[in-house]
């Protein structure tokens, strides 16, 4: 069989390509290890309930932060501790998440407040409301069985 030399060329280019692509990715996913490099925070989540601030989930008023506001939540098998979420408006939230045992997401329909939360890393985020009304917050990553009812609200007031 023959092979003209541009198409030898054009399958070495290629190949090469795929080789060096492959690499890079594999050093990477090495460097890194199989967790996130945005997961800073570590705690154990058998034990949320007990390390703070999961300890005591809530809307907290903060004084002398960049934030007015900090929303704690715990997410478990198909629910959201506190189940629904009350702000004024114009004010700025620091969102701290986390879960007890499978991956779930957090997402603010109509917003774009977007996390994914995987048991025993602690995700942030950090935004200001500034639109008046009732948002559905829902689990945008498949969590098993109930994953449908795994709902909570955020109820911005004036």
């Amino acid at each position: 069989m023959h092979i003209h030399k541009y198409e030898k060329w054009w399958l070495t280019f290629g190949i090469s390509s795929l080789v060096l692509f492959l690499t890079i990715v594999g050093f990477s996913a090495f460097h890194y290890g199989s967790h996130p490099p945005s997961g800073k925070i570590y705690i154990d989540p058998e034990r949320v309930d007990e390390i703070a601030p999961f300890n005591k989930p809530g809307v907290h008023k903060v004084e002398g932060e960049e934030w007015d506001y900090e929303v704690v939540l715990v997410a478990s098998a198909f629910y959201y501790n506190p189940p629904e979420i009350e702000v004024p408006i114009g004010s700025t939230i620091k969102f701290i998440a986390t879960t007890k045992d499978v991956v779930h997401g957090f997402q603010v329909a109509g917003t774009n407040i977007n996390m994914i939360l995987e048991p025993g890393y602690v995700s942030e985020y950090v935004t200001t409301v500034d639109k008046p009304g009732e948002f559905l917050i829902l689990c945008n990553e498949y969590c098993g069985v109930g994953h449908t009812t795994m709902t909570s609200m955020l109820k911005v007031v004036e």
